[in-house]
């Protein structure tokens, strides 16, 4: 695991303190590197929305909160939404082998939150790259990098792993039927009622 992979899981097992600047020479100490990785891998951080700017050149983790999380997945549901409208009728065979592959290996315990972020991701993106449009295609998948720091949440006090394990077969399935409609209805749901509950969950511990 590289040292910006290991910043990400600490920063979701609550190993690094929120609000308060990052230190670089505590951190090249920490992980054991020179503070070379160390700033490149803050500077890599801050492009997907991990940390934020903190004085004039410094960078914290942000607080998580309930209308940040409402906004990504309001977001997520048009936009991926709208890629996958894109992509239904370009999707292939091999494309649903693999998201069936990513699906098993999502059914697995012992991954960690990154992981499972990074393989939830593989599996939407999976299903959205047929359709060809890399600009949309890299902002989608910039909002599915964010939402990765809400995981903790989804996968712990929220237990949503079975439902979501189950929607993504679900969704292979309307795929696999050609029922467009039906698919592009379900994923927006699939985006929507997780980032609902994920959302009132932070508004009563907030």
């Amino acid at each position: 695991m590289d040292v910006s992979q290991s910043i990400k899981e600490d920063m979701l097992n609550n190993q690094l303190p929120r609000g308060v600047p990052l230190r670089q020479k505590e951190l090249s100490l920490r992980y054991g590197v020179s503070r070379i990785p160390i700033r490149d891998a803050l500077l890599s951080l801050k492009g997907e929305g991990w940390l934020v700017p903190h004085g004039k050149a410094g960078v914290m983790i942000p607080d998580l909160n309930w209308k940040e999380a409402e906004d990504l997945w309001l977001m997520r549901a048009e936009l991926e939404c709208l890629l996958f409208s894109m992509a239904f009728d370009r999707i292939k065979s091999d494309d649903l082998t693999q998201a069936k592959i990513i699906t098993q290996r999502l059914d697995k315990d012992a991954l960690s939150l990154i992981e499972r972020g990074e393989l939830n991701w593989q599996f939407h993106h999976t299903l959205y790259r047929s359709a060809e449009r890399p600009t949309l295609h890299q902002v989608v998948a910039r909002l599915n990098i964010q939402v990765v720091r809400y995981m903790g949440f989804q996968y712990g006090p929220l237990g949503y792993k079975a439902t979501s394990q189950y929607e993504h077969s679900q969704l292979i399935a309307m795929i696999e039927s050609k029922d467009k409609q039906a698919a592009l209805m379900f994923l927006r749901r699939h985006i929507e009622e997780a980032g609902r509950l994920l959302v009132s969950y932070l508004k009563q511990i907030d």
